[in-house]
Order: C-alpha cells, then sequence, then structure tokens
C-alpha cells in the first residue's frame, strides 16, 4: 500500500532518503461536481486534493508513518464556510433581481390605448365585441346604444382604401347627397360679382361678398362653413390657398364649390350635402348624421355614402377596393362593418 505523506512529520535525513529521481507528477484535476449535492467529497477535496497546493513528487509511505486525517472541527469549519458562501450567493442573485411591483387600476390593463381611456369609454366598449364584424342594421343599433354623452354627438363613418392618394391616378375627392341631412345648420358663404350677388342671397346664402369679404378673409374672418365662388372669382380667391387649404374651406370644382349654378349649390349643401376626400393614409372619413337620428334614416344615409366612395373609385385602384370599414358615434368606439354584406345590402327606399 502507498499514500500521500506529509514531509513535515519526517526527519530531513528521512525525506531525502526517500525521494527517488523519478519525475514530477500531479494528479489530474477532477470534474467539476456540485457542492450540496457531495458535500463529504467536497470536504476531502478542499483537505487533500492536490490542487490545494503546491504539487509534490509521489513519496513512498513508511508503514510506520501515521496517516493524516482531517479533524472533526476542520470539518465542521468547512462546511461552515460552504453554506455560508452558498448564503452569500443566494443573497446577492436575490438582491441582483427584484420582484417587478404589481399593477393595478389602469395600469393592469393588456392593451396600452386603453390605459389613457375614461372610465365611461371603457364601459361603453364592452358592449360590442372587438374584432367582430357586424351587418348594417346592428352596427347601426350598437353606435347609437354607445352614444351616452351630455350632448347630441355625430355619426362618423371611417372607410379604409387600397389606394395610395400620393399617384394622381388613386386619389378620392367627391360629395355626396344624405337624402336624410346631416343634422347640423350648414353657413354658406359666396363669393361672386355682379347680378350672381343678388342670385345668392335669393337662394339662402348667408354671407355674400367680392373683393371686400376677400380682404376681411384675409384679415382672419372665417365665419363659415361652406365656401362658394363662381369661376370667374377664382383668380382672385387663389391668394387665400394658404389661409384656407389647411381648413379644408378652399373652393374647388370637384367639391362643388366652385360652380355657375349658384343657387343650386347653396340648397344642395344647406340640405346635407358633405364633401369627403381620402387621407394620405388611404382612409375616409364620413360624417353621416347624428345619433339622434332613427336607425332607418342612418341606414339610408350610410348607404348613400357608401355607394359614393363606391362609384367614385379611382382608375388606378386595383385589386381588392375595400380594406375595412368601421361606423361610430363622436366619442364613443368603433364598430366593425362586414365588407361583402354592406355591399350587398339594400336600404329601405327613400
Amino acid at each position: 500500500m502507498a499514500g500521500v505523506v506529509n514531509p513535515s512529520i519526517l526527519s530531513p535525513p528521512t525525506v531525502l532518503s526517500s525521494q527517488k529521481p523519478t519525475a514530477s507528477r500531479c494528479l489530474p484535476s477532477l470534474r467539476p461536481f456540485s457542492s450540496s449535492a457531495y458535500p463529504s467529497l467536497a470536504l476531502l477535496n478542499l483537505h487533500l486534493h492536490p490542487l490545494a497546493k503546491p504539487c509534490l513528487p509521489i513519496i513512498p509511505r513508511k508503514f510506520d508513518a501515521p496517516i493524516i486525517r482531517p479533524e472533526a472541527s476542520d470539518v465542521a469549519a468547512a462546511e461552515a464556510y460552504l453554506a455560508a458562501d452558498e448564503a452569500a450567493s443566494d443573497s446577492a442573485v436575490a438582491t441582483a433581481s427584484p420582484q417587478p411591483k404589481i399593477k393595478t387600476g389602469k395600469a393592469a390593463l393588456p392593451l396600452k390605448r386603453d390605459r389613457t381611456r375614461s372610465k365611461r369609454f371603457l364601459e361603453i366598449q364592452k358592449l360590442r365585441e372587438n374584432k367582430k364584424e357586424y351587418d348594417v342594421p346592428t352596427a347601426i343599433s350598437l353606435l347609437k346604444g354607445t352614444a351616452n354623452t351630455k350632448f347630441v354627438e355625430s355619426a362618423e363613418a371611417h372607410f379604409r382604401l387600397n389606394i395610395d392618394p400620393k399617384y394622381n391616378d388613386q386619389q378620392l375627392r367627391a360629395t355626396v347627397n344624405l337624402p336624410k341631412g346631416t343634422g347640423q345648420t350648414i353657413k354658406v358663404a359666396v363669393l361672386s360679382q355682379g347680378e350672381r350677388i343678388d342670385e345668392a342671397k335669393n337662394a339662402g346664402a348667408d354671407i355674400v361678398g367680392g373683393e371686400e369679404l376677400i380682404e376681411q378673409i384675409k384679415g382672419g374672418f372665417m365665419d363659415f362653413d361652406k365656401l362658394i365662388a363662381s369661376p370667374d372669382m377664382m383668380p382672385k380667391v387663389a391668394s387665400l390657398g394658404k389661409l384656407l387649404g389647411p381648413r379644408g374651406l378652399m373652393p374647388n370644382p370637384k367639391a362643388g364649390t366652385v360652380t355657375t349654378d349658384i343657387s343650386q349649390a347653396i340648397q344642395e349643401f344647406k340640405k346635407g350635402k358633405v364633401e369627403y376626400r381620402v387621407d394620405k393614409t388611404g382612409i375616409v372619413h364620413l360624417a353621416f348624421g347624428q345619433v339622434n337620428f332613427t336607425d332607418e334614416d342612418l341606414i339610408i344615409n350610410l348607404m348613400a355614402a357608401v355607394r359614393s366612395v363606391e362609384t367614385n373609385k379611382p382608375s388606378g385602384a386595383k385589386g381588392v377596393y375595400w380594406k375595412s370599414a368601421h361606423i361610430c358615434s363622436s366619442m364613443g368606439p368603433s364598430v366593425r362593418l362586414n365588407i361583402r354584406e354592406m355591399l350587398d345590402y339594400k336600404p329601405p327606399e327613400v
């Protein structure tokens, strides 16, 4: 039998005589293991493993030399040291990754956009399913059911179309005559001269003028909803483009606000003629009445708007023209319409 002997217990002559000129060899390093799974093996390795000391040559053991074994106190001290080290590492990990705070109230809502909604809106949006597509009569009923503010809200339609208005052949701008009106009082101003001024006054125009009205608009006068101009006034109206354009009040032939038949244009806008155009994202926003209308009146106006958008389809539109259609009240959630059912729906006769 052979073992490792502590050279400090041998006398110097004995140590020198026992050493041989053989090559010094080191024991191979042990594979890593868990100290928690094999605590006794970890302690033995801590005291007796050759890597814990400088590598010494293998010396034959004398039978009369005592075998050095670790004391019980040393084993207990090593176990306490390992336990303290593991506890320190666990506390460091716990400190590095604190537990997240539990969110409550609106902060706990799954959708980010709902966290800024009012309690009223969060309650009324439960009346309809978010991604469900409804037929026209059911959607109109839901629209009126979600309008619970203190004022009379408008009924709005929003159509997403497969067009890109940055191309000239994919632009959409037109008007639609709502059979049941808009429910609002429209204030019409007319820019004309000569005999057409009297014609505009007799047709019911609220404001009529020529160059003097142009100067008032340049000074900031905007107390009107529609501005109608005769063709001979357009060269002078061109200077108002920066003021009227951003507000959507600039006269335009496509919108029916530049015409020679001024009296007819005034009557149409008073009765419920609405102008619409596609925005830069390809969506048409259109008000088709108010929530105090009957369901039948709202359906008639909505279908008139749908037929107008379908009729004025741009020549450059390719593929599927309708992407989605939603209706809503001014302060209510949107209700998604079934496109196929909406296009095939036949409203009651006016």
